[in-house]
């Protein structure tokens, strides 16, 4: 029987996608005492394509960008069941680290990243409100429109 986070998935129809291997020389996550360290995930959706391409606010708008962000953070818990096996295990989501692939004027990043935000609280509840940072950069990996990290504190 699915666990109560994976319940909370199902009922939003999230189905996680297999883990992505690292594309360079790094590991998708580090555990160290009982905390989690997530390696940052682009937007890919569970058929390896791009929810999002490019720069917001050069012909991406803050909403393709958060569905982006979105995308990123069901990565997130798809390495963070591949690391513990249960999100049950979760007992907190520490923090959220944001880059979003942005033009130079673009000042909107913290409403993209709200799509990751958002999303760690429908899944885990209150345990999902976290500390957070968003940077807007230059680019990103295959020109993702956002990538995210995460921090998790386990059982």
């Amino acid at each position: 029987m699915a666990g109560t986070v994976e319940q909370n998935l199902a009922a939003q129809g999230i189905v996680l996608p297999a883990p992505k291997a690292p594309v360079a020389n790094y590991v998708p996550f580090v555990r160290s005492g009982n905390l989690l360290f997530v390696s940052g995930q682009v937007c890919f959706d569970a058929e390896g394509k791009l929810i999002a391409k490019g720069k917001l606010g050069a012909g991406l708008s803050v909403e393709q960008g958060a569905a982006a962000a979105r995308g990123c953070g069901i990565n997130l818990l798809a390495q963070v069941k591949a690391a513990i096996g249960d999100l049950d295990k979760v007992v907190r989501v520490v923090r959220l680290g944001g880059f979003v692939n942005s033009a130079p004027d673009f000042l909107d990043g913290p409403k993209v990243l709200n799509g990751a935000s958002d999303l760690m609280v429908a899944v885990f509840g209150d345990k999902g409100r976290h500390a957070r940072t968003t940077v807007g950069v230059a680019a990103l990996p295959s020109d993702a429109a956002v990538e995210v990290e995460g921090v998790f504190e386990v059982a």
